[in-house]
């Protein structure tokens, strides 16, 4: 029980590893500059992969040979996670997280037919070739390493998820708090002092959604900072 546990751990972060590379790589031919920041999670993994892998590797492996198969029904998963993800997401956080509106075939902005079609290629790519691989790598690990590797990282993705979230909660309370510049002395310090405190996370997720940067409400956030900065200097 316990080493199939941080088995899955480990594919898990392996296959988070490669979605954040991939959207690293992706996002720099597209920006004509290397962009670092993808993703939510403070770490340099992005674990919608990593489910969506894991989801593929264990529903879809009794189709193994027949790549049609796999191709739609990887559609399929993937598609209603990306969905779901966003929806929950932007429920949870009140923020829209990206937005596929501009592109062709979407679905509220949430799945495109672009990536749909990835996803499919993604998922025969990942049963017929890229999982036995890293399956087999971890196997011929010792078992104590496994269970070193696969407990501290689940600690550690447990620990980041925890951070992330308590930040962006942060990050929606101070929001909505903006609105009011007539405010008192000691809400616009906490204002303050909450923006100073939280301003390496905020710059991390702006960077990793460009989409939340560009939003009417950061938009706001920043004229709002740049008046509680001038008062500060008053």
């Amino acid at each position: 029980m316990l080493f199939d546990f941080c088995f899955n751990v480990l594919l898990f972060f392996v296959y988070s590893f490669i979605g954040y590379l991939v959207e690293i790589i992706r996002v720099s031919i597209m920006e004509k500059k290397i962009v670092l920041s993808r993703g939510y999670l403070i770490g340099p993994y992005l674990p919608i992969f990593g489910f969506g892998s894991l989801m593929m590797v264990y529903y879809l492996s009794k189709y193994q040979g027949d790549n049609v198969a796999i191709f739609v029904f990887s559609v399929v998963i993937c598609c209603l996670l990306e969905y779901f993800t966003s929806l929950i997401m932007e429920k949870i956080f009140k923020i829209r997280w990206w937005d596929y509106s501009n592109r062709k075939f979407n679905i509220n902005g949430r799945i495109c037919l672009e990536n749909s079609i990835y996803f499919g290629i993604s998922g025969v790519c990942l049963l017929s070739f890229l999982n036995p691989f890293v399956s087999n790598l971890i196997y011929d690990l010792d078992n104590s390493l496994i269970y070193i590797l696969g407990i501290s990282i689940f600690v550690i993705m447990v620990l980041d998820f925890v951070i992330s979230t308590i930040s962006i909660l942060k990050l929606k309370l101070d929001t909505s708090m903006f609105g009011n510049m007539d405010a008192t002395s000691r809400v616009k310090k906490e204002v303050f002092e909450s923006l100073q405190k939280y301003m390496f996370f905020y710059k991390r997720i702006f960077a990793a959604f460009p989409y939340i940067a560009k939003s009417r409400s950061m938009r706001k956030v920043k004229k709002t900072v740049d008046k509680i900065q001038e008062k500060e200097e008053d």
